[in-house]
């Protein structure tokens, strides 16, 4: 897709945005199915991804933690978003990868020592992109992919979580 292609299909949407806020606002929505046999969750995503326990708090490994998914929607997110902008702005990218990692410590989760926090600190983000482009240029796809990545954007900004509980018999 080139940047004229990428303006054509986004121009109606920006414009019904512009004229209809309201219409702008858009709720995502994951469920997951539980099964309390295997301690895992099946993601009903349509990928029929499993999560479960990560191998540091009992897990056999066979299904994906949910910090690991946590860190795949983050770099997803900002993968797809680097690469919109750049389309947008004409920087030419011949692929590349984008890489997120973060730390967090299985004695906060497991109520080892309760002084460790539980949930992952440090969370690092890196593009590491095949481009002959200028660096100013790719500083201002950087700048504009932290500002525009949902993912990111939510992290940085720690939105407030709800929580509520359902039963059914």
């Amino acid at each position: 897709m080139n940047a004229d292609e990428l303006r054509a299909l986004q121009a109606p949407l920006k414009q019904q945005y512009r004229a209809d806020p309201r219409s702008a606002l858009v709720t995502s929505r994951a469920q997951v199915a539980l099964d309390p046999v295997h301690l895992t969750a099946r993601l009903d995503s349509g990928s029929s991804r499993l999560a479960g326990l990560h191998r540091a708090t009992g897990g056999a490994g066979d299904a994906a933690c949910s910090a690991d998914l946590l860190l795949e929607a983050l770099a997803a997110c900002a993968g797809v978003t680097l690469l919109a902008v750049a389309t947008s702005s004409g920087v030419e990218l011949a692929g590349g990868r984008v890489i997120a990692e973060g730390a967090w410590d299985a004695r906060g989760t497991l109520a080892v020592d309760k002084a460790v926090p539980v949930g992952m600190r440090d969370i690092a983000l890196t593009f590491d992109l095949q481009t002959t482009a200028e660096r100013s240029e790719l500083d201002r796809v950087l700048r504009a992919t932290e500002r525009y990545c949902v993912i990111l954007a939510t992290l940085q900004q720690a939105s407030e979580v709800t929580v509520s509980l359902k039963t059914t018999p």
